[in-house]
This record gives C-alpha cells, sequence and structure tokens, in this order.
C-alpha cells in the first residue's frame, strides 16, 4: 500500500512538471529580436546578367517557415556578395514587407526557371507596405535587373563543361517607393 501511494504521489509530481513545462514553453515568435532562426547555407548562387557576364553570391537559405518570416530582420549589415534566398517551395504570388529590416534592399522575384520576374528596387527600411511579385514567383533574392538566377533550386546549373544559355532579359525594374500604394492581398510570408 505505501509503494503504491508512493508511485501514485511520484506519477502526480511528474505530471504536474511536465504540465507546467509544456504551458511555459511557447513557441519564441520568429521575428522577436532575441529569436533563434536556423537558415540552410551558406552556399554559392550565380547571377548571369544579360550581358553574358556572371556574379557570384554566397547566400543564405531561407526554407522553413520561421526562417521565411524572420528573413533580414533585425539585421545591421549585409556583405556586398551576400544575400538571402527565399524559397517559397511552390510558384505563387508572394508579399514581401520590411518591417523590423533596418537594411534597404533590392527585392527580386525570381520565377521556377531562374529568370527574374519582377525587381522592387530599393526597399524602404522598416516599412509595413506590402510589396508583391505581382505573379507566381518561386523565390525572392536582391541582385541587380536583366540578370538570370543560376542555382541548384531553379534547376538550371549547367555542367562545367557546357555553355549555360542565356535568358530573356528580365522586366523593367519598379521603385519599391515608400508613396505607393499598399497591395491588398496578404503577405504570404510577413517578413524579409
Amino acid at each position: 500500500m505505501m509503494i503504491t501511494r508512493s508511485i501514485l504521489l511520484s506519477a502526480a509530481l511528474i505530471s504536474g512538471f511536465v504540465f507546467t513545462a509544456c504551458a511555459g514553453a511557447q513557441p519564441l515568435d520568429p521575428t522577436a529580436p532575441d529569436a533563434v532562426v536556423e537558415y540552410g547555407g551558406p552556399e554559392p548562387l550565380v547571377i548571369e546578367t544579360g550581358e553574358g557576364q556572371s556574379v557570384t553570391l554566397t547566400v543564405e537559405l531561407a526554407e522553413t517557415p520561421q526562417a521565411r518570416q524572420r528573413g533580414m530582420m533585425h539585421r545591421e549589415s549585409l556583405d556586398p556578395d551576400a544575400g538571402m534566398l527565399f524559397d517559397f517551395e511552390v510558384e505563387q504570388r508572394v508579399s514581401i514587407w520590411m518591417a523590423n529590416t533596418p537594411l534597404s534592399l533590392d527585392l527580386i522575384y525570381i520565377r521556377a526557371d531562374g529568370t527574374i520576374a519582377k525587381i522592387a528596387v530599393g526597399a524602404v527600411p522598416f516599412s509595413r507596405r506590402s510589396i508583391s511579385s505581382e505573379v507566381p514567383v518561386l523565390s525572392e533574392l536582391g541582385i541587380d535587373p536583366g540578370d538570370t538566377v543560376r542555382h541548384a533550386l531553379f534547376a538550371n546549373v549547367a555542367p562545367a563543361e557546357e555553355e549555360p544559355a542565356l535568358e530573356a532579359p528580365a522586366e523593367e525594374a519598379e521603385p519599391a517607393s515608400e508613396a505607393e500604394p499598399a497591395e491588398p492581398e496578404p503577405a504570404e510570408e510577413g517578413g524579409r
């Protein structure tokens, strides 16, 4: 009888500790300044210009919902040959904002074949204005207009012995000024 009471008391105490721990262990908002969010990479990404020149960047990959939501929030600097490649997993219309992002960035929306669909130049730091891709895209990255992005995500990386074919030039760049009206659609992912 004493052993049974002891076991029941121990089970009740353990259950209470587990319940208390679970109730207090709420997931941390990935956009919070002190949140720890894991990104993929870094790995190389090649941009081919309309003039046939290549530029290689080192990019982090935002592949999870938490990484896409956090994006580049709270970052004070970005190396000139670095960036973040957002993988939206399927082609879809997406919107991005610059909330909690102190950097001005060019937002490049990229189709599944690696061609650039839209460029929003000079997105305003800390802005909550939604910047839409306007067309279905697979990814987003900051680069110059008229370029093609070559990366495994787009399945357009040519073997080293072949010359990669150049893609058609991108559409004209659209300024991302604060004066533009916000897009009516909600952002698929919260942040940049």
